[in-house]
This record gives structure tokens, C-alpha cells and sequence, in this order.
């Protein structure tokens, strides 16, 4: 967790300036989520690099967005938590050989594992792809103290004005941010904007997402063309 300290630090040090000036412009980051995904070259991609498991798993993530696509918002939301949430958990610096890697959702269906941020990046942008708006969703950096940790979950917002739910690798129960004691709001962000949180709102607006380098850094290499691979195999 140390280098999500570090990344943590250097946020707030730059949103303190950003507060201090205006706003800047917001950016989207990311081609149309509802654009057709080409599920052929995917599952081939996917398997070449990873392993036939692989190959497995992304036929199954295509099969729950494909049924998931007629469901209401709230079932989505349970279909797509209770999918990832049967990956397994590593740390980054066991799985990428560093101590804090993004990594994008076809590399985590691949190597099917990676830590917080890996559960809440693949859980944000399946959803996207099925056309759950993003202004209802926040990835959501928090202090839990269960574990006494940073960690990341996905956040959404049924209305601007609602206590969002809280999708997590940890409670793998959906739950209201009301009764997520255990979590504090440190700071929230999706493909526009970026918020400093307090208590269970959300937030300080505090500028841009591309603030971010990580951020920056995942949707460059969003899709499969770029796949990494990682330090540990997980099967």
C-alpha cells in the first residue's frame, strides 16, 4: 500500500491548488462505452496471451453483459459485483512486480486476479458497457479500517442527491455507504471529474480526472492491444 500512499499524497497536494484556482475543464477519456465489443477477437486475445482459462473467462464476462443488458440498474449492479467478485485477490507487487499497477479490465479477466483497484476498474467499465451512466458512478479511494488500509471501491449514485451503494471486493454484499462504517471517504473520481470527498457525500469538486497519471495511464491502454504480462502466474 505504500505506493498508493504516495500516489494519495501527491493527489492532495494537487488538489489543494486546484481548490485554490478555478476549476478545469472536464475531459472523457474513453471511446463510447456502448460501442460494439468484438467478443472473437477478445476471447482469442485473451486466451493467446493468458492461457485457455483465460479464454474461459472472458466467454463468461460476455455472457453476463449480454444478460445483464436487459436487466434494471440495481441488478446490474449485482450481476456485475457478484462476477468479479469471484476473482482472486493479489497484491500488485506479487502479481505486476510493482507496488501499485492499474490494471485494465481485460488484463484482470486474463490473469483473473489483482487488487482493489482492479476489482472496481473492471466492475466500473463493464457496467459502462452497459450503459449504466457515469455520472452515477465514482471509483472511490477510502480508508478502510477493517484492514487498516487504503482501498478502492466503486460507488453509485441512483440520484444526484442519494447515498450511494458501495460495490466492493471486501463485503461482497452491495450495501448503502450509510452502513459501510468501516470505510472513509478519502477521494472519488470517474472518466470526467474529481471529487475530495467527506463522509458519505460526494464531495469536493476538485477539477479534472486526467489529473490523475494512473488514470491517464489505464485508458491508454484500455482494450487488448496492449496487454501486460504479468510477474506471477495465477494458474
Amino acid at each position: 500500500m505504500n505506493g498508493r500512499l504516495r500516489d494519495y499524497n501527491s493527489f492532495l497536494r494537487a488538489c489543494r491548488l486546484s481548490l485554490i484556482a478555478s476549476t478545469l475543464a472536464v475531459g472523457c477519456l474513453y471511446a463510447s462505452p456502448t460501442q460494439k465489443l468484438d467478443e472473437a477477437k477478445i476471447t482469442s486475445t485473451l486466451e493467446k496471451r493468458y492461457g485457455e482459462r483465460a479464454g474461459m473467462r472472458a466467454r463468461a464476462w460476455f455472457k453476463v453483459v449480454a444478460e445483464a443488458s436487459t436487466l434494471d440498474e440495481k441488478d446490474k449492479l449485482l450481476k456485475v459485483n457478484n462476477f468479479f467478485n469471484l476473482f482472486r485477490f493479489v497484491d500488485d507487487i506479487k502479481l505486476w512486480g510493482e507496488s501499485n499497477y492499474w490494471a485494465t479490465p481485460m488484463e484482470f479477466i486474463g490473469v483473473n486476479g489483482g487488487d482493489c483497484e482492479d476489482f472496481s476498474i473492471a466492475k466500473y467499465f463493464t457496467l459502462l458497457q452497459l450503459g449504466v451512466p457515469e455520472d452515477k458512478m465514482r471509483i472511490t479511494m477510502v480508508k478502510a479500517t477493517s484492514v487498516n488500509q487504503y482501498h478502492m471501491v466503486l460507488a453509485y449514485y441512483d440520484t444526484p442527491s442519494s447515498v450511494p451503494l458501495v460495490l466492493d471486493n471486501l463485503d461482497h454484499v452491495i450495501k448503502p455507504a450509510t452502513q459501510r462504517k468501516d470505510l472513509i471517504p478519502v477521494y472519488s473520481f470517474n472518466g470526467k471529474q474529481l471529487w475530495l470527498n467527506k463522509e458519505q457525500g460526494r464531495g469536493v469538486l476538485a477539477g479534472s480526472s486526467t489529473r490523475l497519471e494512473k488514470w491517464n495511464d489505464l485508458n491508454h491502454r484500455l482494450g487488448v492491444d496492449r496487454l501486460r504480462q504479468p510477474k506471477l502466474k495465477l494458474e
